[in-house]
């Protein structure tokens, strides 16, 4: 079903874009942790997005990519007032959430804008919510007014010290969880590496950990195994059993290898893509 897009705003410009869409029958059942398959025309193909923030009264969503291959490219062809050909969710499972104390949210990249969602639905809960988030630099930080709207507390990481803390997600997590005991659960939405080092951080503390998995996907719901994933020694698949799964159990070695598979086609597809626009179908 065709949905409309209300809202689009540059984050950074070239690179990072969000976008409000009309999707009332998606708004009114989005969860923390849901995400979405979009495809942008009739040629296109479908990806994967978390939804960022849903609005039920007003029935939308939003998303925020990254423009890094041919669909996120054909989709930042696209601007308040076009549609999105196909968008269907939510799917996945939400964020298992209830009261448990302090959660720490940590975020990287585009992932902040992901686990937005969810530190809204811990804050929801009434659980204190420290939202701990990195980027290369301060004008690549996303969603930091966001966060600090509701959430008491929100670190910040760049690499190169231009804002917060000169280092990585991973030192202020360490000094957090050094010197606060009562931390009951850690989330982490972002780049493979940083999630795997999360995980790697907080297991000496033995503090629950949860990580959402951007595998690869296809159908996005279970039929075509191509976004499975191990956890635990088990074959998971993380459309239906997760997006999110216990970070200590993730293989992210394989998860690794899994998302490189197609690098070299996803290269040609984007090289390509200049000639074999969607702007016609708009």
């Amino acid at each position: 079903m065709p949905c409309k897009i209300l809202e689009k705003e540059r984050l950074i410009p070239g690179q990072t874009s969000k976008l409000v869409i009309d999707a009332p029958h998606i708004a009114k059942k989005a969860q923390p942790g849901n995400f979405v398959i979009l495809r942008v025309c009739e040629k296109g193909e479908r990806i994967p997005l978390t939804i960022a923030d849903a609005d039920p009264e007003r029935g939308t969503i939003t998303i925020v990519y990254l423009v890094m291959g041919k669909s996120t490219a054909l989709l930042e062809t696209l601007d308040a007032g076009d549609s999105i050909l196909d968008l269907c969710g939510p799917l996945g499972r939400p964020t298992h959430i209830e009261k448990a104390g302090t959660v720490i949210c940590v975020g990287g990249g585009t992932g902040i804008a992901a686990m937005h969602h969810i530190a809204k639905g811990h804050h929801k809960a009434g659980n204190h919510v420290v939202a701990v988030i990195g980027a290369r630099s301060k004008d690549l930080l996303l969603f930091y007014d966001e966060l600090s709207s509701f959430c008491p507390e929100v670190l910040v990481s760049t690499d190169d010290g231009s804002f917060g803390h000169k280092g990585l997600v991973t030192d202020l997590l360490r000094q957090r969880l050094e010197t606060d005991k009562t931390v009951s659960e850690v989330v982490a939405v972002g780049p493979v590496p940083m999630m795997a080092a999360v995980a790697k951080t907080t297991e000496p503390f033995g503090v629950k950990t949860t990580v959402s998995l951007n595998s690869i996907m296809v159908d996005g719901i279970g039929m075509c195994g191509a976004c499975r994933v191990s956890v635990g020694g088990e074959t998971r698949f993380a459309c239906v059993d997760g997006p999110e799964f216990d970070g200590h159990k993730v293989d992210f070695n394989e998860l690794r290898q899994r998302l490189a598979a197609f690098k070299p086609q996803e290269k040609l597809s984007y090289d390509h893509h200049c000639k074999c626009t969607c702007a016609g179908e708009k």
